[in-house]
């Protein structure tokens, strides 16, 4: 079959182009068009497909969902297959140019940081995706906060001094002298995406025209991932919206804590402290609570109790304090937005099958070793504490 011409390989701000249908591949629902021409670039490298609309000689819109290229074809998935669909016919192609750009800010950021990066640190880019939040990036190489910090800053100067994005097709004499990054060996000819100052690369993507179109480039986190580190980037719109964002955060905490945007932090550490004092103070209460509801239990009877207002750990200290008191059942319940915590303990007993049939009867999960038992049910502390009375 005839390959497809990639229009967006020579101009990626072209939006608009009349293609013809080579070939129609049906589907469950719709199917696939394989176009002599196209603006749509196929998924691949990282980079998301294209989506938009093809639209038929008759004024039929057809929905592009999806696309990829096979053995130089490119092939477009559509919500639907009309009769008008056919080869030869003539299709109107126009992409999401609001999606599409977002991409080539996002793939051309991350052009720039990973140039610097394997400048600064000798990191190879050996992951890369675009999500639909943000882009991931793996490095080869660990790099500190501090190196990320330094990388970012000179990633957003190449940004700022607006450089020209040059895309190159070199013979192959000239590729043999030249030195750029490629992820794996290609086959023919190797088109060459160069960033003055920041990026030499083998790509087939879609870039801006210029590094200042890409706006911003923010790694949003970072984290330790197979010998070097995975990146959270965003560039352009997506770090406006993240800024935006972040200052909407500050602005509630700030009302929150009644504290300026500059003094959050400080604020928040105070109000830590102050609630790591009362968690402390809660504990000692509990204890005192605990210690004496053990000491009203009639040895060998059962000890039933329900407390408002009880953590996983509480509801565990109180079961395991009555069991101390009482060879009998000790059950320690309280409520919760979904019905009731539980936990279930008996000294030298064994409340694993107790447990089981609470959680069938009552609508609950959870377990654990033969003394104790923990979990919850959609069940009401009253309802559980009669089930617990009445069992069998």
């Amino acid at each position: 079959m005839q390959r497809t011409e990639k229009y967006y390989e020579a101009d990626a701000f072209r939006r608009e182009a009349t293609g013809h249908i080579l070939a129609v591949e049906p589907g469950k629902t719709g199917g696939k068009l394989a176009l002599d021409g196209t603006v749509f670039y196929p998924e691949g490298g990282g980079q998301p497909a294209d989506r938009g609309t093809l639209t038929l000689a008759d004024g039929t819109v057809l929905h592009v969902t999806d696309v990829h290229e096979s053995e130089g074809v490119i092939w477009h998935t559509v919500d639907a297959l009309p009769a008008g669909a056919v080869p030869g016919a003539e299709a109107a192609e126009s992409i999401d140019w609001e999606w599409r750009f977002d991409k080539m800010q996002q793939h051309t950021g991350e052009h720039i940081l990973s140039g610097i990066l394997h400048a600064m640190f000798g990191a190879e880019n050996v992951g890369f995706h675009i999500g639909s939040e943000a882009v991931r990036m793996d490095t080869s190489v660990p790099i500190s906060a501090e190196g990320l910090r330094e990388a970012e800053l000179a990633a957003n100067r190449i940004v700022w001094q607006d450089v020209p994005v040059l895309i190159t097709y070199p013979t192959p004499e000239e590729l043999a002298a030249l030195t750029y990054r490629s992820k794996k060996e290609i086959a023919g000819q190797v088109r060459i995406v160069t960033i003055p100052g920041a990026d030499v690369c083998a790509c087939c993507g879609t870039h801006t025209a210029t590094t200042g179109q890409v706006g911003q480039i923010k790694i949003l986190a970072s984290e330790n991932y197979k010998g070097g580190v995975r990146l959270s980037v965003v560039c352009g719109q997506r770090a406006l919206a993240e800024a935006q964002a972040m200052r909407a955060r500050q602005a509630d905490i700030g009302a929150l804590l009644s504290a300026k945007s500059t003094e959050t932090a400080n604020a928040v550490h105070r109000v830590y402290e102050e609630y790591t004092a009362l968690k402390f103070a809660h504990f000692g209460l509990c204890s005192q609570l605990f210690d004496t509801m053990a000491q009203l239990v009639t040895p060998g009877e059962d000890a039933i109790r329900i407390v408002n207002g009880l953590d996983p750990d509480g509801l565990h200290r109180l079961a395991v304090r009555l069991s101390e008191a009482t060879s009998g059942l000790c059950a320690a319940l309280t409520p919760t937005d979904k019905g009731t915590g539980y936990c279930l303990a008996q000294a030298d007993g064994d409340v694993r099958a107790l447990t089981k049939a609470l959680n069938t009867a009552l609508n609950g999960r959870g377990g654990g070793k033969p003394g104790i038992c923990q979990g919850s049910c959609a069940a009401t502390p009253e309802e559980a504490a009669e089930f617990l009375k009445n069992r069998e």
